[in-house]
């Protein structure tokens, strides 16, 4: 399968920033990954729109206002860029809605936690108990559900429900952050930002895009799950950087660099430099324990790997240019 490459450099400014937080993030974060796309970009663009219209999911003006700057298949391209078109529009599809689930989330949680029980509930029935939908968003969710069990084995399918709950339940526990920031350090921060970033759903989607299944050895070896829990961590906390001033004004919690803002009590660039160190470090430990076990691991074990490592770089470059997060460029460096 072709791949098309993008004309930037992984690090396109050297030395010094020349002024702006955006510039910061790209001076100082380690990107060992090259920027990929897939080339069945747009067929998956076209395809969101339609199953997110079809659902009524973007009925709402504001909503398809958020799709159109968020841009989920472009997310979709970077993170996945060998998978063919149809695991491709399944990853393009299941983004859209989680930053749809996730804003709806956010806004009912940050007024009452309680309040986002009914449609966490019925996420849970519907990935646990096969429960018929009662909302737009649920019946979203249970075609999905659909779309995964037709590509996937039922393994790979029980995986992506359990991480799904995970996802769901995170949300739940960051509404209860919200309203005590004060309390959340840098490591209640992480956890919770490790439930709710919602990367690791997808990591059944690359086990089928496979040609052949992992062994259960390699799909449970300690060092695979390390690279899980590295790799999802570096794709949920780049866009952090980058969303950093975004999630400020709105009044965020559960984001590393405003965590080391609060923790550190210091500026949003301050902190993002820390949040940056860290990052770099989790990067640094994949790209080696990737390393080290690329001599004995299988054709399909590599390509889950890899497919693990698109979403670093994916992340990464999506974050950079999306409209959803332009704000980075306007907030000054001193």
């Amino acid at each position: 399968m072709s791949v098309e490459h993008e004309d930037s450099t992984a690090r396109p400014y050297a030395g010094n920033p020349s002024g702006n937080l955006k510039e910061l993030i790209e001076s100082e974060l380690y990107m060992p990954f090259p920027p990929l796309r897939n080339p069945h970009e747009s067929e998956a663009a076209a395809g969101v729109e339609e199953w997110l219209r079809s659902w009524g999911l973007t009925d709402d003006p504001a909503v398809a206002a958020m799709i159109a700057r968020t841009r989920p298949a472009e997310l979709a391209s970077y993170n996945s860029p060998t998978m063919d078109a149809g695991i491709l529009r399944i990853v393009a599809n299941q983004i859209a809605y989680q930053f749809v689930f996730d804003d709806q989330a956010e806004e009912l949680g940050r007024r009452r936690p309680s309040r986002l029980l009914p449609m966490l509930c019925e996420s849970i029935g519907i990935l646990r108990d096969g429960r018929p939908p009662t909302t737009p968003l649920g019946a979203a969710l249970a075609d999905l559900h659909r779309q995964v069990e037709e590509r996937c084995t039922p393994d790979q399918t029980a995986r992506w429900a359990w991480h799904g709950r995970e996802y769901v339940h995170g949300l739940l526990y960051e509404a209860v952050a919200q309203t005590d920031p004060p309390r959340i350090r840098i490591g209640l921060c992480g956890s919770i930002r490790s439930l709710t970033a919602g990367v690791e759903p997808f990591y059944p989607l690359c086990e089928a895009a496979q040609p052949h299944q992992l062994s259960p050895g390699e799909l449970w070896h300690p060092a695979m799950r390390r690279l899980r829990r590295l790799s999802a961590d570096a794709a949920v906390w780049i866009p952090d950087l980058f969303s950093a001033m975004k999630e400020q004004r709105e009044g965020g919690v559960i984001n590393l660099a405003l965590a080391y803002a609060r923790e550190h009590h210091c500026t949003l660039p301050q902190a993002v430099r820390l949040a940056i160190g860290r990052i770099n470090r989790t990067v640094r430990e994949f790209e080696r324990l990737s390393e080290q076990i690329r001599p004995r691991s299988s054709p399909a074990a590599l390509g889950y790997v890899d497919g693990m490592a698109g979403w670093i770089r994916g992340c990464y470059y999506w974050s950079r240019d999306v409209p959803r997060y332009a704000d980075t460029a306007t907030v000054p460096v001193g």
